[in-house]
């Protein structure tokens, strides 16, 4: 997914849910704040959305344009419906929001994760996709090892839960230094 098809997901499930305000938390949120990121964070076909001030009304935009609907057939990407709460945030995170809003999204705003909070995100979910995408993340400089310690301890996680994601940010840090540095 790229930008411009984010921005069609956000007109779309603004004009779905009737909210001008959509959440945007999955790993395509990096679009908010990085225009034009590596390939290798784009590879995602969905958004995963919910509208910031009619948060119930999420399943509204996965019955219209999620998987397998018209608009998936249609554009080749579609909108993931998702709960509030679906991923796991530090706190803080709805301050650092980043606004995507433009003539594409027809003014509707898309408010996607600071690329740090999607970071935790991933990190607490912890599947292969998710530590692929945070490798490729921290190799392109895109996220800061001490900015995530930093939000670690903020995180609605037990104590041994968040000692295993500080091992895997060391994990994912250094699996993402060239040769040359390793060696």
């Amino acid at each position: 997914m790229n930008r411009y098809q984010l921005e069609h997901i956000i007109r779309a499930s603004a004009d779905i849910a009737d909210d001008e305000e959509i959440i945007v938390i999955g790993s395509q949120s990096i679009l908010g704040q990085y225009p034009n990121p590596p390939a290798e964070l784009l590879v995602s076909m969905e958004a995963d959305v919910y509208p910031k001030n009619h948060p119930e009304r999420w399943e509204l935009i996965d019955g219209s344009i999620g998987e397998l609907s018209p608009f998936h057939s249609t554009f080749g990407y579609y909108a993931q419906g998702v709960e509030p709460g679906t991923a796991v945030l530090p706190e803080g995170w709805e301050t650092r929001l980043v606004v995507l809003c433009n003539a594409n999204t027809r003014g509707a705003k898309g408010l996607c994760l600071e690329a740090h909070d999607l970071a935790i995100a991933k990190l607490v979910a912890n599947r292969d996709k998710d530590r692929a995408y945070l490798e490729a993340a921290a190799r392109n400089q895109l996220i800061d090892h001490s900015t995530l310690l930093a939000r670690l301890p903020t995180i609605p996680v037990d104590p041994e839960h968040r000692e295993r994601i500080v091992h895997l940010v060391a994990r994912i840090f250094r699996a993402a230094r060239s040769p040359e540095e390793q060696g």
